[in-house]
């Protein structure tokens, strides 16, 4: 049992506890040999009792261990003490990346990239060396104080996938992946397609796949088609879209084949995000379409009512087969996910295998039999209607576009409303008089150079677009232009600094003209782009134009007043800014208390991406205090005519709020000069208390007698008011 203050291994004292999750408990501790602060993830007890469950999850925790990334919580050390399993984790202060999403309701198509870019390069440093996460999702992803983000948990998965007593398949069911629900094998591409949906909810706010219970969400993974996000988002751009596409494809032959892959496309969609470069390449080439002769249709014909009913059949009975076979292999554990700690939430649903004469006795149902034969029987006849369809179509017997016609009327239409202009004649034309004359027509001209004999320099050989063709306004044209018989082939410059360039250009007879951009990946003062391409030739003294890096672009400083640690913090990473040092001060506002009063950088001021923005908390306005520094003269004859110098008096000074600032006994005054500050209030009082005695005394009477007088004692407490000055 682990309890704040305990020591485990020797060298963690554990602190405080700052998570708690399906499989384990997260304290922060102190690492007391290395002096620093660690998170400590504890094995709840139930995994712990269980043998080959802690086997496992040692080697792959150890393994986890290995890695060193900066995109990757690193794991320390792996121990045990009296059945305690726990590993020993990189603290890393920020929020995960599901708390920033609700945060903000979806993030940016930029921000919502670069975040995966840092997620897939830490996940490509885990599967080179072999250790596949299997849990990838928003919780088990964090967004530190600095802007980094951190991948978490590895290891844990893969120990919990091979644990049959508590789940076949683990991790939250939200952005599993097709072949984990369906408890297969699952390999670097179940991390691809678990990453595309946690892309999907950064881009969008919501995941592609709800229900009412785990099996239902499980079930949708395996049979539903992808939502779009630009269903939800318009704005998103095609690239992004079909990034998105091609992580989540039911096969995993059709995704990515490597987080490699991914980066590449993740890097392209910044520089080109309105471009369709994304190619979801299908291993199976049945579907492709062939050409079939005349014998080959009357054989389908003939066969295909046959054929299709078998066919139909077969496949509903395997949907049946597969329905119940899922609800039989999932027994939900209901939880409440509001209820899941923000960096650890596990989907858990038991698995079980009946044996194989259970399964044949259940599979057997006379009702859906006879369903499956009747709606086999539907099915072919609606396919034969189909292939009739199909067949007269071909053969003109069926003239009407049934299915197009209404889109190819709205396509002309749309077209119609659009400026057109007709493409002028531009071979044979100089390539200078070529673009003016383009240019006014609102078309854009692109240029490629060829080597040609038949050609002069500079003369424009060809066009993507013929003369007399009615062009849309706005629209590329590709002019294919002469360099000549002894074209330069144009050198690369992108990357090198502006003065290589120059003169790398130069040397080779080109002249250069220079534009500047922000790029976050190409360092101040390099080339981000050139235009006409390298490899390209083109004639000497052609221009080209590069682009120059002016290094990470300038944001604007967001207002943190008044804004809570954690809301400044997640305003500045949406910013491209970072949190940096965080004090405490009193500030006279007193709305401000627990808020932020100050920041280092006014806002609207513009700085460079990744800055760091010191910040202050209120703790209320400063309070005044006074203090006291002066003699205390005893009881004077108007407070106590009674009173006797040389008496013992018990001196107390009191503050009116309560507090004691003096107590002494003298019998001499004045006490001597105190010297008492930080006191709270403005007043306060001296208490004196002491006894009055008078002695016996003889009196003589006057008949001469004598009356014996006997002595008195009275308790005696004078109070006086003190006013304190201020300091």
């Amino acid at each position: 049992m682990i309890k704040i203050g305990m020591i485990i291994g020797d060298r963690y004292e554990i602190l405080e506890k700052i998570g708690t999750g399906g499989m384990s408990d997260v304290y922060k501790a102190k690492d007391h040999k290395l002096n620093r602060l660690v998170a400590v993830k504890v094995l709840k007890q139930e995994f712990s009792e269980n043998a080959n469950f802690v086997s496992k999850f040692r080697i792959e925790a150890q393994a986890a261990a290995g890695l060193a990334h900066p995109n990757i919580v690193n794991v320390y050390d792996v121990g045990e003490e009296n059945g305690i399993y726990f590993i020993v984790m990189e603290l890393v202060e920020g929020i995960t990346l599901k708390k920033y999403i609700e945060k903000k309701a979806r993030l940016s198509v930029k921000e919502a990239v670069s975040i995966a870019i840092q997620v897939s390069m830490g996940i490509e440093a885990a599967h080179n060396n072999h250790i596949i996460h299997r849990d990838i999702k928003p919780q088990n992803i964090i967004i530190s104080k600095e802007g980094k983000v951190k991948v978490t948990d590895f290891g844990i998965a893969k120990a919990a996938t091979s644990n049959t007593i508590t789940s076949n398949v683990m991790g939250s069911v939200h952005y599993t992946s097709p072949e984990q629900a369906r408890g297969g094998y699952s390999d670097e591409k179940s991390d691809i397609y678990s990453l595309g949906v946690t892309m999907f909810e950064m881009l969008t706010g919501r995941v592609p796949f709800n229900g009412e219970t785990t099996v239902a969400i499980a079930i949708k993974h395996i049979q539903e088609e992808m939502p779009s996000p630009r269903e939800y988002i318009s704005e998103i751009p095609v690239s992004v879209e079909q990034i998105v596409f091609k992580c989540c494809q039911k096969s995993p032959d059709r995704r990515y084949q490597s987080m490699g892959e991914l980066i590449v496309d993740l890097k392209q969609s910044l520089m080109t995000p309105d471009e369709d470069f994304v190619k979801v390449i299908d291993p199976d080439e049945e579907g492709s379409t062939k050409m079939i002769t005349d014998n080959d249709m009357e054989r389908i014909k003939k066969q295909s009512k046959y054929r299709d009913s078998m066919e139909e059949a077969m496949h509903l009975r395997k949907e049946a087969d597969v329905k119940k076979s899922a609800k039989k292999r999932y027994v939900i554990e209901e939880e409440d996910e509001e209820e899941e700690d923000e960096e650890y939430y596990e989907s858990e649903y038991e698995y079980y295998e009946d044996d194989d004469e259970e399964e044949e006795e259940d599979d057997y149902d006379p009702k859906m039999e006879r369903l499956t034969t009747t709606l086999a029987i539907i099915a072919a006849v609606l396919v034969g209607c189909i292939v009739l369809f199909l067949v007269g179509n071909a053969f003109g017997i069926f003239e009407a576009d049934l299915f197009g016609q209404d889109s190819e009327q709205t396509k002309e239409q749309e077209e119609e409303e659009k400026e057109q202009v007709e493409m002028v004649e531009v071979v044979g034309k100089q390539i200078d008089d070529v673009k003016v004359e383009l240019l006014n027509l609102g078309l854009t001209p692109e240029i490629e150079y060829e080597e040609s004999t038949q050609y002069e320099v500079g003369i424009v050989m060809s066009a993507s677009v013929n003369a007399g063709t009615m062009i849309t306004e706005g629209d590329n044209v590709v002019l294919t232009v002469s360099a000549g018989s002894e074209g330069i082939e144009i050198p690369d410059v992108v990357g090198m600094s502006e003065a290589e360039a120059v003169a790398t250009l130069s040397k080779e007879g080109f002249t250069v003209n220079k534009t500047s951009g922000y790029d976050a990946y190409i360092k101040e003062g390099n080339i981000i782009t050139q235009s006409p391409s390298s490899g390209s030739k083109a004639p000497a003294g052609t221009a080209v134009t590069i682009c120059i890096s002016m290094g990470k672009d300038k944001v604007p400083v967001p207002d943190l007043m008044g804004k809570s640690e954690e809301e400044a913090m997640a305003m500045l990473i949406e910013a491209k800014l970072e949190l940096g040092v965080v004090t405490e001060t009193n500030h006279e506002n007193p709305d401000l208390s627990g808020l932020v009063c100050y920041q280092s950088y006014s806002p609207g001021s513009s700085v460079a991406e990744g800055t760091k923005v010191d910040i202050s908390i209120s703790l209320g306005p400063a309070q005044a205090t006074f203090k006291f520094t002066d003699s205390i003269a005893g009881p004077t004859p108007e407070e106590d005519p009674g009173y006797k110098a040389g008496t013992m008096v018990t001196v107390t000074l009191m503050a009116d709020d309560g507090t004691q600032l003096l107590s002494t006994q003298t019998a001499s005054f004045p006490v001597q000069q105190q010297n008492i500050t930080g006191i709270k209030v403005g007043t306060g009082y001296v208490l004196f208390q002491y006894v009055n005695t008078t002695e016996t005394t003889i009196v003589t009477n006057e008949d001469g007698s004598q009356t014996t007088i006997e002595g008195t004692s009275e308790n005696k407490e004078v109070r006086r008011p003190i006013q304190f000055a201020a300091e």
